[in-house]
């Protein structure tokens, strides 16, 4: 389509694709949330404060994803003030970010206990990961009418923390993922021990509608790794692990519109009046094997080891299984185009795999999917 112009209506044109830009909002945004604050300390041993390790950690985050100019960083809090659970969670679906980070530090009665860990939200009966979420969930108690705004839930019963909503299930293999890469970037900062992803029923997590996970990031209960945490050299490293893996899983999840469908204005001699095409770009259907390209749609990330037969995968056929660090992959399919995979996609999800997304691999290598579509 050819349009005839002059010099003011080309201004105008490229303000108006400058505002399509800007509504598409192709940042990818990030709520960090500090955990406890003000009059909830979280936990104290050997003069370690959960809230202040929570708080400096989580703005050193944040000043590390800042520095990217596609990032934008949303705080629950950026102050020692307390934040109740539930307008946490509306800060962030408010926000309409991409991700939400809750950071903390783990206790135990026992200060041998070493290490850490990644929640995602779910239901467990194991009794250690119940009773780290009865601790981090026991600040309700704080608030003014808790049991009526969270519906007769009591922090000191296993029932009450087993029996938390799980709203938006969609959410969490993706959370999976940022679980995982938030572990495996842990090991190369610390020397703590990986004790791995893990789930537990959190308050601060289940109304969130976005993939979301709570770091507990060591034990203030341990002599020598509450004063890591404590320290600014240990706050360094953990916020380098934390927003390395946030930027790598943007790297690898986080698309916008323009990766893969493109509107684009070409101007035609410069000085008469000028004539611009504008064209938008089609989707190929184009065949990558030959690249050594293929699209798997991920169903499950999982601790478990499965066996990849169809009872265990709601009766999907042609399921494979990779082995991480920490988690199990499992994906369905095996497709040499990109609109293939996205039927692949579709049938996976009306199986009852909500959460499932397309990821690509290179030769057996994972690689990005802007990556590959080009």
């Amino acid at each position: 389509m050819k349009i005839l112009y002059s010099k003011p209506f080309f201004s105008v044109i490229l303000l108006f694709f400058v505002c399509i830009s800007y509504a598409q909002n192709t940042k990818f945004k990030v709520v960090l949330d500090a955990g406890h604050g003000g009059k909830d300390y979280g936990a104290t041993y050997h003069g370690n404060v959960e809230k202040n390790i929570a708080l400096k950690t989580v703005l050193k985050v944040g000043e590390i994803l800042e520095k990217d100019p596609n990032v934008t960083v949303v705080y629950t809090r950026t102050k020692d003030v307390f934040v109740e659970l539930d307008d946490r969670a509306s800060i962030a679906n408010k926000s309409k970010a991409n991700i939400f980070v809750s950071m903390h530090c783990n206790a135990n009665a026992n200060t041998s206990a070493a290490g850490n860990e990644t929640y995602v939200m779910g239901i467990t009966r194991n009794a250690s990961n119940l009773e780290v979420a009865k601790k981090e969930n026991s600040v309700v108690t704080l608030e003014d009418n808790y049991e009526v705004k969270y519906e007769g839930f009591d922090p000191n019963s296993p029932e009450s923390v087993i029996g938390i909503s799980i709203l938006q299930e969609e959410y969490r293999e993706l959370s999976v993922e940022l679980a995982a890469k938030v572990q495996q970037a842990f090991t190369k900062k610390t020397s703590f021990r990986n004790r791995g992803v893990k789930e537990a029923g959190f308050l601060v997590l289940r109304k969130i509608t976005m993939p979301r996970v709570l770091v507990e990031m060591g034990f203030v209960s341990n002599k020598e790794e509450g004063a890591f945490l404590n320290s600014d050299k240990g706050q360094d490293k953990l916020a380098e692990a934390i927003a390395n893996s946030i930027l790598d899983y943007k790297k690898e999840y986080f698309l916008t519109s323009s990766s893969v469908d493109k509107t684009r204005v070409e101007e035609k001699d410069e000085d008469k009046p000028k004539e611009i095409t504008v064209k938008k770009e089609e989707t190929k259907v184009v065949s990558t094997s030959a690249a050594g390209i293929v699209f798997k749609v991920q169903i499950s990330a999982s601790s478990r080891d499965l066996e990849t037969k169809p009872e265990n995968f709601k009766g999907l056929t042609n399921v494979t299984k990779e082995k991480g660090n920490v988690i199990y992959k499992y994906y369905y399919e095996n497709a040499a185009t990109y609109e293939a995979a996205k039927k692949d996609l579709e049938y996976a999800k009306e199986k009852g795999f909500t959460s499932a997304f397309i990821v690509a691999f290179k030769n057996g290598e994972k690689i990005n999917i802007s990556e590959a579509l080009k």
